[in-house]
């Protein structure tokens, strides 16, 4: 009986240390608006190459001439690997241009990113948690 118990209670253990990470991720539309998409031209100020999201932080200059600083969600540092993103291509002071989708909480300037652009014409997907983003169907 107790060798039941313990295999049972082992198993729940198992079974919890799966399933605990699941429930602290998001779904997309818990924190960005679908219906709300947003382009953003700026250089990279930080790039946060760690899971289950990599950060990309940019300095984006507004039209009278002040900066504001937005936080973009991206995917895993793998799927950004894949895709062609490294520490050597996303480098602090690279002038980009990121479409993605606004943050539900407006007071923040933070967007999850669809796309990366490069001065040089180079586009790439950013691997961000937007399921109807069309690249996402890859």
């Amino acid at each position: 009986m107790k060798r039941k118990l313990s295999v049972v209670i082992a198993a729940a253990g198992l079974l919890l240390a799966l399933v605990a990470p699941m429930w602290a991720h998001h779904a997309f539309d818990a924190e960005f608006d679908r219906n709300k998409p947003i382009k953003l031209q700026g250089t990279v100020k930080k790039v946060e190459w760690i899971n289950p999201h990599s950060w990309i932080t940019i300095e984006v200059k507004k039209p009278d001439g002040t900066a504001e600083t937005w936080e973009i969600e991206s995917g895993p540092p793998n799927a950004m690997l894949r895709r062609g993103l490294n520490k050597n291509t996303l480098t602090v002071g690279t002038a980009v241009v990121v479409q993605g989708h606004l943050a539900v909480d407006s007071t923040r300037k933070r967007a999850n990113g669809g796309s990366i652009t490069f001065t040089d014409g180079r586009s790439i997907f950013l691997a961000g948690s937007n399921p109807a983003d069309p690249a996402n169907k890859r």
